[in-house]
C-alpha cells in the first residue's frame, strides 16, 4: 500500500493530505488566509508566503494525526510546484524536499491545473 503525503501552497491556503493508493483520502487539513487577505482586497503575496510559513508545520502534524498515520508510514511526498505565487510555492516546495530527504522517499512534483 502506498500512502502519500500531499502538500499544496500555491496561493493562499496551506493544505496537507494523507492519501492511501492515490484513491482513499485519509486526511485533509487546510488553513485559510482568507481573514488576513480580505483587509487588502485581494491576497498579498509576501504575507502569504509567511502565512505559510507559520501554518505549514501544524498543518502537516494535524494530516498525519487525523489519518491515524507516522511519518515512517509515507512511501512519498507529492507538493504542488505551480503555477502559484513564487514565495508561496516555495515554501511548499521546500519543506517538501526537507521531508524526503530525511525520510528518504520520492518527491512528486505537481502543476495543479494539470
Amino acid at each position: 500500500m502506498t500512502t502519500i503525503l500531499a502538500i499544496e501552497t500555491s496561493c493562499d491556503e496551506t493544505a496537507a493530505a494523507v492519501i492511501e493508493e492515490g484513491r482513499r483520502i485519509r486526511s485533509n487539513v487546510v488553513a485559510s488566509q482568507i481573514d488576513i487577505h480580505r483587509r487588502y482586497g485581494g491576497i498579498f503575496p509576501e504575507i502569504a508566503s509567511r502565512q505559510h510559513i507559520l501554518a505549514l508545520t501544524t498543518v502537516i502534524q494535524d494530516a498525519l494525526s487525523q489519518a491515524d498515520a507516522t511519518w515512517g508510514d509515507l512511501d512519498v511526498v507529492a507538493v504542488t510546484h505551480g503555477p502559484g505565487l513564487a514565495g508561496s510555492l516555495l515554501v511548499g516546495v521546500n519543506a517538501a524536499k526537507g521531508i524526503t530527504l530525511a525520510l528518504n522517499v520520492p518527491l512528486i512534483g505537481v502543476n495543479h491545473l494539470e
